[in-house]
């Protein structure tokens, strides 16, 4: 615990049984439970973690779960979303040691591969479920130092903001340490990832190093969540739907650990900027027109509108350009009118979302 609050971490594990180990062994002490998803390895990882039932490690104080007040006609919707747990919507799974409270580390076997979001958001479920204060994210490959996790879960314990990403790219080692491909790609999905999310300051979207409070758990859809690696980015959109607060917290790149990469940089970016695309849309329609009318909503649209309508122009242009004919003033006047009012439209829109969403970033 960390000024009395309950604090856990999930550990998303596909065939980690080199790293595991010493992911448990140097969890910090204030650290209630170690919550380890094995995502149908095919390894040692669950034989690994097993070992650990019986060591040091696992000697945990039970966690004390809030109890919701007596429903009533006023309380209702609360008590309501306390029960929804959507069981049905998760993968199947097998919580291996929950029988004992003092267990610190859990873990939890899913019946079939799903992906490394679809694991850690079964782990997130767990910490709602049993009231966790402050629940972190940390990979089970050895890249995040333990060392950093009191301060990428202090704002949330202090009660700062809502949830806390850890920032590689401004780490003055970034450039020299991260891969180059790695470097290059993540610095283009955080610019896409900047204008779907709402969250403008993110540079490092694609960081999972992240720390969530119980009331950040409780504002998405957890069963919802990207289940490959595009949760990073897909997190924080619905986050921002949910007006959540967030913070960004340095931390080094850590790599050449002993750590086997699964991911192609080269064939997430395509996937990634797809999910993206999408979810600017939703986060468009749902916090602009639904849940909040802002004028924004009206500029995007008409931006993107006027703009696609003069790419039949531009296109006639380049056609008489290449083809050596004459063309009119009415074709030139008309393209150069409508793209130049959609691009400023487009901006216009971005700027305002910019500063409507200066609130959220702590």
């Amino acid at each position: 615990m960390l000024n009395n609050k309950t604090i856990a971490v999930v550990i998303p594990a596909y065939n980690e049984e080199k790293q595991i180990g010493e992911v448990i062994e140097t969890m910090p002490d204030f650290v209630d439970r170690i919550v380890v998803v094995n995502d149908c390895s095919t390894d040692k990882t669950e034989d690994i973690v097993r070992n650990y039932f019986e060591k040091k490690e696992n000697n945990g104080s039970d966690i004390i779960k809030k109890v919701l007040e007596k429903e009533s006609r006023f309380n209702r919707t609360k008590y309501f979303i306390e029960k929804q747990n959507h069981d049905n919507l998760y993968l199947p799974c097998e919580i291996v040691n929950e029988d004992n409270p003092q267990n610190r580390i859990i873990l939890i076997n899913q019946s079939k591969n799903g992906g490394n979001g679809c694991a850690i958001a079964r782990g997130l479920k767990w910490a709602m479920d049993n009231k966790i204060d402050c629940t972190a994210v940390m990979d089970g490959d050895g890249q995040m130092d333990p060392a950093e996790l009191e301060s990428i879960v202090t704002p949330i314990i202090n009660g700062e903001c809502d949830f806390v990403k850890g920032n590689r790219l401004i780490h003055r080692s970034a450039w020299l340490v991260m891969p180059r491909a790695r470097y290059i790609g993540n610095s283009i999905l955080s610019i896409f990832t900047k204008i779907a999310s709402g969250y403008w300051h993110v540079t490092d979207s694609q960081c999972g190093y992240i720390a969530l409070s119980h009331k950040a758990l409780e504002s998405i859809r957890l069963y919802n969540i990207y289940r490959s690696y595009g949760w990073p980015n897909d997190i924080l959109v619905k986050l921002n739907i949910a007006f959540c607060t967030i913070k960004e917290v340095e931390i080094k790149p850590v790599y050449n650990v002993g750590e086997t990469s699964k991911m192609k940089i080269w064939k997430v970016i395509p996937n990634i900027s797809w999910l993206l695309f999408k979810s600017f849309f939703k986060r468009l329609w749902v916090k602009y027109l639904f849940r909040d009318f802002h004028p924004l909503f009206i500029l995007y649209n008409l931006g993107m509108i006027l703009s696609a309508i003069s790419i039949p122009y531009l296109l006639k242009i380049l056609k008489a350009i290449f083809s050596g004919l004459t063309i009119g003033n009415l074709p030139v006047l008309a393209f150069v009118f409508l793209f130049l009012t959609g691009i400023q439209f487009l901006l216009f829109a971005m700027w305002m979302d910019i500063q409507d969403n200066e609130r959220l970033y702590k």
